[in-house]
């Protein structure tokens, strides 16, 4: 089956699928707190999410992770490790790639910027009803030290399918 057309994650060959897009998300841990956003433009708009975007040319994924925290939310991180893969097909033919970054080294103080409204949320308390639905697979895994590789596809916001494997700790 074509690849941006599946309903299902087990139809994709999922190691000659080629996405359109590249993003990142990168998480800022501080004890048993995660800084989160609402995000108030582009895909995912209205929901809860880390801040991220996609990746420039030229730039590499932790590149990336770090510029985005900062132009979203004005902290600016180091020693971000990267702890997933995220491959997303969207029903509409749209395609994404994510890598995932966390890091509790940062400096400076959350402040909104026109893509983002930034807040710190314990880890007990996230609002994975407000979140992408992939989420509630994959984040709370990562969240306690594993690397992940999430497989979703959607229509529009709704998961049609997914399969999170969990590759190492």
């Amino acid at each position: 089956m074509h690849n941006n057309t599946a309903n299902s994650v087990s139809d994709v060959d999922w190691r000659t699928w080629i996405p359109k897009e590249y993003a990142v998300l990168c998480f800022i841990r501080d004890g048993n707190r995660v800084m989160l956003i609402h995000k108030k433009t582009g895909l995912g708009k209205g929901k809860i999410n880390a801040p991220g975007g996609r990746i420039e040319p030229g730039e590499t994924p932790r590149q990336a992770a770090i510029r985005e925290t900062c132009e979203e939310i004005g902290l600016t991180c180091w020693d971000v490790k990267e702890i997933g893969k995220l491959h997303f097909i969207f029903t509409d033919g749209y395609s994404l790639h994510g890598t995932i970054f966390i890091t509790d080294k940062y400096k400076g103080k959350p402040s909104e910027s026109d893509e983002a409204k930034p807040f710190w949320c314990f880890v007990d308390k996230i609002p994975y009803d407000q979140m992408w639905a992939d989420d509630r697979y994959w984040l709370p895994l990562v969240l306690d030290g594993y690397y992940i590789s999430g497989y979703f596809i959607f229509d529009n916001d709704k998961m049609l399918s997914h399969r999170v494997d969990v590759l190492k700790r």
